[in-house]
């Protein structure tokens, strides 16, 4: 397809290098398959929140057969246990579609979160099947404050066999804790890049056109 995204070129590219994270991010951890999982406090400091979603995410896919061989099934559910309740889609969705989110009914709004959802859970999810080339996520030193609602976590994927790489998350607080809702690869981020998609393909194509082409990537 013509629109196709560069977020997910630039994505791709890191993931010969890197089991790169997520929404990654969230997406991340160095430990065996013994160890405990890290108790998850939405309500923490913002960086201790995906320092424990990160770590957590990683161990289990380093600690499941069938996700190191790539198991898509497998990757997904795990993905869907450890990093999706932390989150919030609906807000990455509706950022990236900027105007055109007032512009589209309740139901298209809900389609569009879902299409968008199993497009970058498929992305991530193949970026962690290379689990074993990260060596460790280092959380930098918070820079925000303290007391905002709306803040950035830095960290850093360090490889076995090649430079660090930069990722970072933007997370808003609600009622029910800190939630990710954008995240930076080496200065790439999400939601500006696919806001530029998403509006050319409505424009040629609708909300409908849209939602149709990211189910079509996701399969």
């Amino acid at each position: 397809m013509a629109y196709m995204h560069y977020w997910f070129f630039r994505f791709a590219a890191l993931r010969r290098g890197l089991a790169a994270g997520f929404i990654a991010a969230a997406m991340s951890g160095i430990a065996v398959i013994a160890s405990a999982q890290s108790q998850v406090d939405p309500h923490a400091a913002p960086n201790d929140l995906v320092r424990a979603v990160g770590n957590n995410a990683l161990d289990a896919v380093r600690g499941d057969a069938a996700a190191k061989r790539g198991d898509e099934r497998r990757i997904n559910e795990l993905i869907s246990q450890y990093l999706l309740p932390y989150v919030d889609f609906r807000k990455t969705t509706r950022l990236a579609a900027g105007r055109h989110w007032r512009e589209a009914s309740a139901s298209q709004r809900d389609s569009l979160v879902e299409a968008f959802k199993g497009t970058l859970v498929r992305t991530y999810g193949g970026a962690l099947a290379d689990v074993d080339k990260i060596s460790g996520l280092e959380i930098l030193p918070f820079r925000g404050d303290a007391n905002a609602s709306d803040v950035v976590v830095r960290s850093l994927f360090l490889q076995r066999n090649g430079p660090s790489v930069s990722v970072d998350y933007r997370l808003g607080k609600s009622e029910d804790g800190w939630k990710i809702y954008d995240v930076s690869v080496e200065g790439i981020w999400l939601i500006q890049n696919y806001r530029n998609q998403f509006s050319q393909q409505i424009g040629q194509n609708g909300i409908d056109g849209l939602i149709a082409a990211l189910n079509g990537q996701s399969r």
